[in-house]
């Protein structure tokens, strides 16, 4: 059966996937945690604002769909959320670390191009290169997964996005990429210097939090 997933659906399973590989310690999530990843301001776009009832209402709908499971008890008194998604025992998605990586941040921000992607999954897996990352997205294509945009004017590099959406791009197309060229090499610099710029800041909100809780 095909994943359709809304805006909302997409980012909490995005955020599920994330925090299961950046914040272990912290995964299952409970509702406020999971509402916090939400609406976090970096590395999200667009940037939502949704009340822990929309965030919950969300939930109840992926539940439906098994798409996340609950946990009550085992030591807590709050319930906790994840997702089953992908990688599971009986699920049918079954993605490498790469690919895994690539639907995150493809759930969590939208259309992304190759260079973007190397640079935004950093956390989550590893790339040696963007030909490395074009070849998964080759595979990931012809599993119909993924499918490439038509190239914006006066952009070098094809954007890429995920095929789990109720609203994905009708001009999305399984056509082979575009390899990308050293020109764009600047323009990768600079979304490289951005990310880790957003990635302190995001660790330094995670450790006040700590020290406050």
């Amino acid at each position: 059966m095909a994943i359709e997933l809304t805006p909302y659906e997409a980012r909490v399973i995005g955020c599920l996937l994330e925090k299961e590989v950046t914040t272990p310690e912290q995964y299952p999530l409970t509702l406020n945690g999971l509402t916090t990843a939400v609406n976090q301001k970096s590395n999200r776009d667009p940037v939502y604002s949704l009340t822990e009832a929309e965030v919950l209402d969300t939930v109840e709908l992926l539940k439906a769909k098994r798409l996340i499971s609950d946990l009550e008890g085992f030591g807590s008194r709050v319930t906790k959320y994840q997702h089953r998604f992908c990688n599971t025992e009986f699920g049918s998605l079954q993605f490498s670390d790469q690919q895994r990586g690539m639907v995150c941040v493809l759930l969590l921000r939208g259309p992304q191009t190759p260079g973007e992607l190397r640079t935004r999954t950093n956390r989550l897996c590893e790339f040696t290169d963007v030909k490395e990352v074009e070849s998964v997205l080759a595979v990931m294509q012809e599993k119909a997964y993924v499918a490439a945009l038509p190239r914006e004017p006066g952009k070098r590099e094809s954007r890429y996005t995920h095929l789990f959406g109720t609203e994905t791009p009708e001009t999305a197309s399984p056509v082979a990429f575009v390899e990308s060229t050293p020109a764009s090499a600047p323009s990768s610099d600079l979304v490289a210097r951005v990310e880790s710029l957003e990635r302190e800041v995001e660790e330094l909100k995670e450790l006040v939090n700590s020290l406050l809780s």
